[in-house]
C-alpha cells in the first residue's frame, strides 16, 4: 500500500491535486482515493485523475478491481502539519492518543493555526497547543449554511 500511495501522490502532486486519503479493501482489490486542492474539488476532477491514475497503474503494474477517487468532503480530516496551517479559522474536532493533564483527549474549536508540529485550537476561550504527531484523528467541522443556529432552528420546524 506504501508503494501505491506513494505513486498517487507523486501523480497528484504534477497535476495540482493533494492526496489526503489512499485506502486499499477486498484484499487490495478496491481502492479509493481522496483528493483535494485550493478551489475545492469537482466531478470533473475526480474523473480527470481516475483515468490518469489509471494509466499510471497499469504503466506501475498496480493490479486493481475498482479505482474510486472523490473528495474527501465537508468534514476533510486533517493529518499533516501544512492541513493545520492551511484550516486556520475553522472549526475542527481533534481526539488525542493520549490525554493531557487534565485527562482530557478530545477537542473541538476553532483552529488557530500550526507552529512546526504543533497545532493550536481555541476551546472554551483558551487556546490549546497540540502536538499534531500525538493526534489519532482530526477533521473538520462543517459550518451549515447560515452558521448552526439557522441549522438547528431549520432541523426544528
Amino acid at each position: 500500500m506504501a508503494a501505491m500511495a506513494d505513486v498517487v501522490e507523486t501523480t497528484l502532486a504534477g497535476m495540482g491535486f493533494e492526496l489526503v486519503d489512499a485506502r486499499a479493501s477486498g484484499g487490495g482489490r478496491q481502492l479509493s482515493i481522496f483528493i483535494d486542492r485550493a478551489g475545492g474539488i469537482t466531478a470533473d476532477h475526480c474523473a480527470e485523475v481516475s483515468r490518469q491514475l489509471g494509466r499510471v497503474f497499469a504503466v506501475e503494474g498496480i493490479d486493481y478491481d475498482r479505482l474510486e477517487v472523490s473528495s474527501p468532503g465537508l468534514d476533510r480530516p486533517l493529518r499533516k502539519a501544512a492541513d493545520f496551517a492551511r484550516f486556520a479559522g475553522s472549526k475542527v474536532d481533534v481526539r488525542m492518543r493520549t490525554p493531557d493533564a487534565s485527562g482530557r483527549k478530545r477537542f473541538t474549536g476553532l483552529l488557530r493555526g500550526a507552529q512546526g508540529a504543533v497545532a493550536t485550537v481555541e476551546v472554551e476561550g483558551q487556546d490549546v497547543a497540540l502536538n499534531v504527531d500525538d493526534i489519532d484523528r482530526a477533521r473538520l467541522v462543517p459550518d451549515p449554511p447560515g452558521g448552526s443556529r439557522a441549522w438547528t432552528e431549520g432541523k426544528k420546524r
